[in-house]
């Protein structure tokens, strides 16, 4: 049996190790297929994806980005044409195809004439008009759909009729010891990790730790983790934001490192201040595995991770005064949430751990080979490791 696996990304980023890690799963399930991810470009991704056994490729891909939009609608229509030949030769030679993202326009378009063999796994909540063109192309693509949140699944808002399923990510929690209770007598440790970026709202941290009474600043030290992505001033404006709001001295900057562990060890609370909705939210589940809290934007799919006022807090998206409220709250009311680590961990056991998820996610993967992507019925169903 063959597979091939179509990724628009070739970094280590969230999106990128929920790649790998489905294809572990494709590994485990089919130990003898041949499996293939279709990659932009070489990357730290196809190094890890070699060493498990998966061949990599690398190919022109027709993705959909926001940024980029004018380019695609018009020299970019020059390429689509054998953008759409290489999508059809992909889809051609496999017995499954995984689309591991609906942005990655040729191979939607191709699937709409093979619909059959074709697993598209939704992990974005685009707005506006991107949100109506994806939604056009999965509708075209006849596909089976596979959101990894509802909150995806309700943006996507397919008909009824059609094959589709909710299954969350399955993460592996960050092998570091539990934290201690906070007690008020040091510092809270605040993190953020992620890709630097307006959307995933490091400024709205920043802001909110200078929105702190001065003798709260200095009991709360702050890392933001990550790199920009094709924008390479965006750690130098964040920078310069701290010194201008008087907050440099308890806010540092580290680099996007592939495993986060030694962060999440350093860190009491996990801010996830996005301001754009996250379709789900791995650096938020990676915390409630390994027994953070959590402090989350009240947008996409973080409600679903994060339990308001029993593992974590949910705040109004891009507001930084709402923030820094409840940062002040944390430090005043230290046993309020003393028992918040406990709750986070086994929210995580319950909905997130891989052995839950991946099996799930293999009954899925059996059941379209078996059926060979044919279902005797529509509609929507959600696999177990979805919660209630």
């Amino acid at each position: 049996m063959r597979i091939v696996c179509v990724h628009q990304g070739y970094e280590l980023y969230g999106s990128d190790r929920s790649f790998l890690e489905t294809l572990e799963t494709m590994r485990r399930v089919f130990p003898s297929a041949e499996i293939e991810a279709v990659l932009p470009q070489e990357g730290p991704l196809a190094a890890a994806l070699r060493a498990r056994s998966v061949s990599v490729r690398h190919e022109r891909m027709w993705i959909l980005r926001r940024r980029q939009l004018l380019r695609l609608m018009t020299l970019g229509l020059l390429e689509l044409p054998m953008a759409l030949m290489r999508a059809w030769r992909n889809l051609s030679d496999a017995d499954i195809l995984y689309i591991n993202t609906c942005v990655v326009v040729d191979h939607l378009l191709a699937a709409g004439f093979r619909p059959k063999r074709v697993l598209v796994h939704v992990h974005e909540i685009p707005d506006g008009i991107v949100l109506a063109a994806l939604r056009a192309l999965l509708r075209w693509s006849r596909a089976e759909v596979l959101f990894n949140s509802r909150a995806t699944q309700q943006a996507f808002a397919l008909p009824d009729s059609r094959r589709q399923s909710v299954l969350y990510n399955g993460v592996a929690a960050p092998d570091v010891s539990p934290a201690p209770a906070f007690d008020g007598t040091y510092r809270l440790k605040l993190i953020q990790i992620g890709r630097l970026s307006h959307l995933k709202g490091q400024d709205v941290l920043i802001r909110a730790i200078s929105l702190l009474p001065r003798e709260q600043q200095g009991r709360v030290e702050v890392r933001i983790v990550g790199d920009a992505f094709e924008n390479p001033k965006a750690r130098d404006d964040l920078e310069r934001l701290a010194q201008e709001l008087g907050v440099a001295a308890c806010v540092a900057f580290h680099r996007f490192i592939p495993d986060p562990s030694e962060h999440f060890e350093w860190a009491d609370i996990v801010c996830v201040p996005s301001r754009l909705p996250e379709s789900l939210g791995r650096v938020a589940i990676e915390a409630a595995g390994c027994g953070r809290v959590v402090i989350a934007s009240d947008i996409g799919g973080l409600p679903e991770i994060v339990d308001h006022g029993r593992t974590g807090w949910l705040v109004e998206p891009g507001d930084e005064n709402a923030l820094a409220a409840r940062i002040d709250a944390v430090l005043r009311h230290p046993d309020s949430w003393i028992h918040f680590p406990t709750a986070a961990r086994a929210r995580y056991e319950a909905l997130f751990a891989p052995a839950l998820v991946e099996e799930a996610l293999a009954a899925l993967l059996r059941r379209k080979v078996a059926t060979d992507g044919e279902s005797p019925i529509g509609g929507t169903f959600e696999t177990r490791g979805t919660g209630t």
